[in-house]
């Protein structure tokens, strides 16, 4: 499922694009940010069907060295361990994740280069080497290689990378979400199971909601939780904080004001994570220092309310 910290990713990334482009229409904007979380799901399926691609393309090779004039021993009687991995068969033969692949025309048919290129990376792999040398034949073993070529050949792939970003602009940043998404799939997968159990959108039904409740509460209130930061930044250069920097504050603050339910010490680790990863080096250490004087001054103030035990 779509985790809390990505939706605060979206809503900084939809907050940027609404206010760099000095757009009047939230509602644009807010669909923008919808659409940008729904192909987040998207992209969970295409990649839990991607290791089904790699298996057909070994199938289909296996076939086509079986035709050659003279066909060695090993073309004739060809290792089908990874062909028929029940794992991948599992995937392949899952309506719940084919209906969905299909009603969202997902496929990877477009980029045969790409899924043979990914294969022969995975045939030079130690684990993959290993796999397909073990006489075992187990549903255990099966994940096992699954499960390690998602942990160890996608992220940093620059070849995927490039066909994601050509297949939409809105997968930029999110495949890692989507692959620890595929990895708890997997290991939710049991032998005796007929179907996968793929993860839902949401963890939550109000998940929707807060994400779009953070990015009009925050776009609403930019310019009172700017004056707000500016109070404890003014021996910094204005000019100097970085645009991001702020607006990771300016968001910081509206969820602290705005959401009850959410514990303050659960606010503040969520964007001081997100800072190490978009907006400049030491911002996580500059956002720490201010957003701990905004909240230590809110409580005086009795201006953050949190509902619920162990909350502030």
């Amino acid at each position: 499922m779509i985790s809390r910290r990505l939706l605060r990713i979206k809503v900084l990334k939809a907050l940027y694009a609404h206010l760099k482009s000095e757009s009047n229409s939230l509602s644009v904007s807010e669909k923008n940010l919808v659409a940008s979380i729904d192909k987040t799901y998207d992209l969970y399926f295409q990649m839990l069907s991607l290791i089904v691609e790699l298996a057909r393309h070994a199938e289909q090779r296996q076939q086509a060295a079986m035709q050659k004039k003279l066909p060695t021993a090993e073309d004739l009687n060809p290792n089908r361990k990874f062909v028929e991995n029940s794992v991948i068969r599992l995937i392949s033969e899952s309506d719940s994740v084919n209906d969905y692949l299909a009603s969202k025309k997902l496929s990877w048919s477009q980029y045969p280069e790409l899924i043979k290129s990914l294969f022969n990376e995975l045939e030079q792999t130690e684990y993959y080497q290993k796999y397909m040398l073990s006489q075992e034949r187990s549903f255990r073993e099966d994940l096992a290689l699954v499960t390690d070529f998602y942990m160890n050949e996608l992220e940093n792939s620059e070849a995927l990378e490039e066909v994601l970003e050509e297949q939409s602009i809105l997968w930029n940043d999110d495949l890692g979400f989507a692959l620890i998404m595929v990895t708890r799939t997997l290991s939710n997968i049991r032998a005796s199971h007929q179907e996968v159990k793929v993860l839902p959108k949401f963890k939550s039904e109000d998940d929707l909601e807060y994400a779009k409740e953070l990015f009009a509460k925050t776009a609403l209130n930019f310019d009172k939780h700017q004056q707000l930061i500016e109070q404890y930044t003014r021996n910094w250069d204005v000019e100097r904080i970085a645009y991001m920097d702020n607006l990771i504050m300016i968001t910081a603050v509206t969820e602290l004001l705005s959401f009850p339910s959410i514990p303050v010490k659960v606010t503040l680790d969520e964007y001081i994570e997100i800072a190490k990863y978009y907006s400049s080096p030491g911002s996580s250490n500059f956002i720490n220092g201010v957003l701990d004087k905004i909240v230590a001054t809110l409580n005086q103030e009795g201006k953050i309310e949190k509902s619920g035990r162990g909350l502030i």
